[in-house]
């Protein structure tokens, strides 16, 4: 019979329960919904199970995953490097000219003085706000930011009063915290904010919030790891979009996505940067971005910059597929972002694994997201389009939609509230 945890006392007592994230997908060992084991490299078909499946779950914006101009500077910087090279932290002995290289060109992109490298975007969302964020100053946070954002801005503030968050995109809860904090402020306030939300695709109010951190004197931080390299007319991501680049006080992007890599970065005034290089102790206490990824993403970096091409055909396969789903009577949720979100409803975790086993068995492999993360009586298939993905998988995929329809006779009428739930704090 399983455990609570309240009937334990030693510390490790709680791994024999099924207590915790994905518990009860930890406890019974599973592998096909929680960390499935994916059986080949990044494409726009994968092998699952000793099968291929068009896949749709990769961030893998502009399909730069298997260009063969990147793996090519991959290998040779590999022969020549290993994959260890440079030893050490930046401040100690891992700092190269290909380091300082990457940071200029990547703050040239972003239309920033400066930039620093991380090793994670995580570690970058981490370092970055702990290093700006003392005593006495306060944090102000949309609802639905990432959880890198949340665990940052938690370890930040010194007093857990100073961190306040508010209604997903909604300007007006902006404002009031706004006008709270500062009839009260002792020192400084920074919003922190996503640029494109990853979950559902809609995009942050930017040209609003630049506006509001502007009238109360506020500090803008936004993390655009899914904008970066896709949003914007030259792809510098969803400020570029919103034409409010300059405006942006602290950009950072992790290359975890369109630049499909690891690392990240922090753009902003020198000064800035430079106090963050000195003060971040999640990379001041790291060894060096490996060389391997530093010269490869110089190379990727060249591709995202010429990528106009690979940019209209990633939006041309959303708008395909989103198209030939919602003529299915799917609810797709209309965004600027490439993201698509189709939500379902009927929120039984039991009914979601079957149709997410449906998809799979039939060929098409995309995540499945319900609650905690959106109300109870809605799924959401969440599917990411590439640059990469053909007509003839677009098709495919929407002929399993409409078999996975049919099979179980899909009631797909969406009432509209329950996907505003989504955004509001209920």
């Amino acid at each position: 019979m399983q455990k609570t945890m309240q009937q334990y006392t030693d510390i490790f007592d709680k791994c024999q329960t099924n207590e915790g994230y994905f518990g009860d997908f930890r406890v019974a060992g599973d592998n096909y919904f929680v960390s499935p084991v994916l059986e080949s490299v990044p494409g726009t078909v994968m092998r699952f199970e000793g099968n291929d499946k068009v896949m749709w779950a990769t961030n893998n914006y502009l399909g730069l995953a298997d260009n063969n101009e990147i793996k090519q500077v991959a290998v040779e910087t590999a022969m020549e490097w290993g994959v260890s090279g440079p030893m050490g932290c930046r401040m100690v002995s891992g700092n190269t000219h290909e380091h300082i290289a990457l940071e200029e060109e990547l703050a040239a992109y972003a239309q920033k003085e400066s930039s620093v490298l991380f090793n994670f975007g995580y570690l970058g969302i981490i370092g970055t706000i702990a290093s700006l964020v003392g005593k006495d100053d306060i944090i102000v946070m949309d609802k639905l930011c990432h959880a890198s954002i949340i665990d940052a801005a938690r370890l930040a503030v010194s007093d857990p009063r100073n961190l306040r968050v508010f209604r997903h995109n909604d300007m007006d809860s902006l404002e009031k915290l706004l006008q709270t904090v500062n009839k009260t402020r002792k020192k400084g306030v920074l919003v922190l904010t996503e640029g494109v939300y990853g979950m559902t695709g809609d995009l942050a109010k930017l040209d609003r919030i630049c506006e509001l951190k502007d009238k109360y004197e506020a500090r803008l931080f936004v993390d655009d790891a899914h904008g970066f390299g896709v949003m914007g007319a030259h792809g510098r991501g969803a400020a570029e979009h919103f034409g409010v680049q300059d405006k942006v006080d602290i950009y950072l992007s992790t290359f975890a996505k369109a630049f499909t890599a690891i690392g990240g970065f922090s753009a902003a005034k020198k000064e800035v940067v430079d106090w963050i290089h000195y003060n971040a102790r999640t990379q001041i206490f790291a060894k060096s971005l490996p060389m391997v990824y530093v010269k490869s993403l110089r190379k990727t970096l060249e591709l995202v910059q010429e990528g106009h091409v690979r940019r209209e055909r990633l939006f041309e396969v959303s708008e395909l597929l989103s198209n030939g789903l919602r003529n299915l009577g799917y609810y797709v949720a209309q965004t600027a972002s490439p993201i698509i979100s189709v939500y379902v409803p009927g929120g039984d975790l039991a009914v979601g694994k079957y149709w997410v086993k449906f998809l799979r068995d039939h060929g098409v492999f995309l995540q499945c997201v319900m609650y905690p993360v959106i109300p109870k009586e809605l799924i959401m298939f969440r599917i990411i389009p590439t640059a990469s993905h053909t007509n003839e998988q677009i098709a495919f995929t929407i002929e399993i939609f409409k078999q996975l329809r049919d099979e179980y006779s899909l009631q797909l009428d969406i009432h509209l509230e329950a996907v505003d739930r989504i955004y509001s704090n209920d």
